[in-house]
């Protein structure tokens, strides 16, 4: 069975809930446990914070995502400008305590979230150049799939860098799963048969199944296409986050 894709709908769902449990995850930090190294380099965990608060402060009006492109354009030309808004949301809040920042990421998140469900469909369909990984997309591609998943894999990156208990339950995790199934299917464009253990598991398959099927956990596979975890084969295919 193929994978199946989210509507733009269903990923303001996910956003919402992943957004809450961010936050959960997040309340139950110790003082030491946000100076913890995570696997985005060169970032601590208050630095991962960070940039979901700016991230989310970008989608909430069209002026703060355009001071942001400003701020990153005058870092100079090295690095995607995605990297440099990175490093704009990060140092912007370098003297946030995590109080702060806990407050931060939840008002721009829920101020992100009404505005980006207010976009009309038209507006969403418009391709726009998004420089790399992005590429052309539609907007509605990075405000529903991207800025969702980035979110849900840096929760991913929060709970390996602080051992704190990663949620998940297949009717979030494991369509925010079988979406990147669907993409990354897409993206090499050939046979699979795909088994993905966990509770954001699942197994879908397309064209020839008669090998044995890849078989790995559903969080190291997202992982490992998101690039945090190297990959060969059809695994060699990333898929953005």
């Amino acid at each position: 069975m193929p994978p199946q894709t989210l509507g733009y709908s269903r990923w303001m769902a996910a956003a919402e809930e992943e957004y809450h449990r961010l936050l959960r995850l997040l309340a139950g930090l110790e003082a030491d446990q946000w100076q913890a190294p995570t696997d985005c380099d060169g970032w601590a965990v208050r630095d991962v914070v960070a940039h979901l608060a700016g991230a989310a402060a970008s989608t909430a009006s069209l002026r703060e995502l355009a001071r942001q492109a400003r701020s990153a354009r005058r870092l100079g030309r090295q690095g995607d400008l995605v990297d440099r808004m990175n490093q704009v949301q990060v140092g912007e809040r370098r003297s946030m305590p995590p109080e702060g920042l806990l407050g931060d990421l939840d008002v721009n998140a829920r101020r992100g979230l009404a505005a980006r469900r207010r976009i009309p469909a038209p507006v969403r369909a418009v391709r726009m150049p998004f420089g790399p990984p992005l590429g052309i997309r539609p907007l509605g591609y990075l405000m529903g799939r991207i800025y969702t998943r980035d979110a849900w894999m840096h929760r991913v990156d929060l709970a390996r860098a602080t051992g704190a208990a990663l949620e998940l339950t297949g009717e979030h995790d494991g369509a925010i799963v079988e979406d990147v199934v669907a993409e990354w299917a897409a993206a090499h464009g050939g046979d699979y048969d795909v088994r993905l253990d966990g509770p954001a598991g699942g197994r879908w398959s397309e064209g020839s199944t008669s090998g044995a099927p890849l078989r790995m956990d559903a969080v190291d596979f997202a992982r490992t296409l998101s690039g945090r975890v190297s990959g060969d084969g059809l695994l060699a295919h990333r898929v953005p986050f």
